[in-house]
């Protein structure tokens, strides 16, 4: 079987209140139906700030956030990216703390037919129960 390989940089959001973090459920790609951060792919020119807030925007309905620095980490990874070819991903993220500007949203509970299957608010202390990313595991739980 051939292997690719493939470096993904993202930008994420870690939204955290009332004991609670804002995960959006992937759709697709290598963590389909596990829960992440929102956040996503860079585009050609885009400052990684305007990333967070698009893709808040676009997996969560929010528009009005703030967000700091946080960190960043990456990861690799081996899967089955169809049926004749594994991909071998080195998936960088840069992570934002986020806090809410505005309290008055609606939040999107459905996909944005793209990435995400909706977005919910689960409690910190379920996590462990839980389908995660890698980045959720390592900003949430300490590990990979």
């Amino acid at each position: 079987m051939e292997m690719i390989k493939y470096t993904q940089l993202g930008v994420y959001g870690v939204l955290v209140k009332n004991d609670k973090v804002l995960l959006i459920k992937k759709a697709r790609g290598p963590h389909k139906g596990k829960w992440d951060f929102p956040g996503g792919s860079i585009e050609f020119g885009e400052e990684p700030y305007e990333t967070l807030k698009r893709e808040f925007w676009e997996e969560t309905g929010i528009t009005s956030l703030k967000g700091m620095l946080h960190d960043s980490i990456s990861y690799t990874l081996i899967y089955p990216y169809s049926d004749t070819q594994l991909e071998e991903l080195h998936h960088i993220g840069i992570i934002y703390n986020v806090s809410l500007l505005d309290m008055n949203f609606e939040l999107k509970i459905e996909g944005d037919g793209q990435d995400s299957e909706g977005s919910q608010w689960i409690e910190i202390k379920q996590l462990n129960s839980l389908e995660l990313t890698p980045f959720v595991k390592k900003i949430m739980l300490g590990h990979y």
